[in-house]
């Protein structure tokens, strides 16, 4: 159960990189994040006070309060690298830094012991997404991996501190995470008031921010079943779904190393759900 939830937690995350990507070539990027974390925040305290906590202390919400933060810093520069640049080499390098940091983290400060089988797969999936980063080929701009690997930061730190708190608190963590990411942008939107006006979609862009907020909820719930290391594996293979949409609804062209990074990441989720 804990695989299938991170892997749903990875379906929902790129169904929302792909939607925000589109959005941010409409409006500008970081009116695009705000008002995703803000349908974030809605979603996630509506969640939290639907789902009991037997006990929610101040550290849960503290480590919720830093995973926010990494969510907004990483959805930021993910949304500021796909207005600008195509999405089957952004998200996708935004992943590779984000798995890696994770699963060292993992390993080597709490105690993760991943089978032969899934490190076999951990192994896979780092160059399976840089092959469907394309290798690392920019398409002309050298921002492009730059903003890519900034957002992967925030990955793993919204990650890793999401999986710190007690199961006992619930959802809280997560709304607590919102809250912060949306405190965190909201000194910046004063320069963008005119911009929040003029968004196209601002409704279709909040419900962006309610289903990363489920991605969260998702990846939360997946780590209270599975090993973390497993699990920001399963729920870092988000890019395959925005990399396969580019190619397919954006016309965006596939080549071999991607095609070749598309089959490692489906060996790894085999390797990791056996594992």
């Amino acid at each position: 159960m804990g695989a299938f939830l991170a892997l749903a937690s990875a379906a929902c995350y790129g169904l929302v990189d792909f939607a925000g990507g589109v959005l941010s070539r409409r409006a500008h990027f970081a009116v695009v994040t705000f008002l995703g974390q803000l349908g974030g925040l809605l979603f996630a305290g509506a969640a939290a006070l639907a789902v009991p906590a037997h006990a929610v202390r101040s550290a849960d919400l503290l480590w919720g309060a830093l995973s926010g933060a990494g969510s907004a810093v990483a959805m930021h520069f993910l949304n500021r690298g796909l207005s600008r640049g195509a999405m089957s080499v952004v998200v996708p390098v935004s992943a590779v830094t984000g798995v890696a940091l994770s699963v060292v983290c993992g390993v080597l400060f709490l105690g993760d012991r991943p089978s032969p089988l899934a490190w076999l797969g951990i192994c896979v999936t780092v160059p399976a997404l840089w092959l469907v980063a394309g290798g690392g080929a920019t398409g002309g701009s050298g921002r492009l991996p730059a903003d890519g690997l900034t957002a992967s930061v925030g990955v793993a730190v919204q990650y890793l501190g999401l999986a710190q708190a007690d199961p006992a608190s619930g959802l809280w963590p997560v709304a607590a995470g919102r809250l912060a990411a949306v405190l965190l942008l909201l000194p910046g939107m004063r320069r963008h008031a005119a911009d929040i006006r003029d968004a196209g979609r601002p409704a279709l862009t909040v419900l962006t921010g309610a289903g990363a907020a489920l991605a969260l909820i998702l990846y939360l719930w997946a780590t209270r079943q599975q090993i973390l290391s497993v699990a920001v594996v399963l729920a870092s293979l988000y890019p395959a779904v925005p990399t396969v949409l580019g190619l397919a609804v954006l016309h965006e062209r596939v080549t071999r190393a991607q095609a070749a990074g598309l089959a490692g990441a489906a060996a790894a989720v085999v390797l990791l759900s056996l594992g």
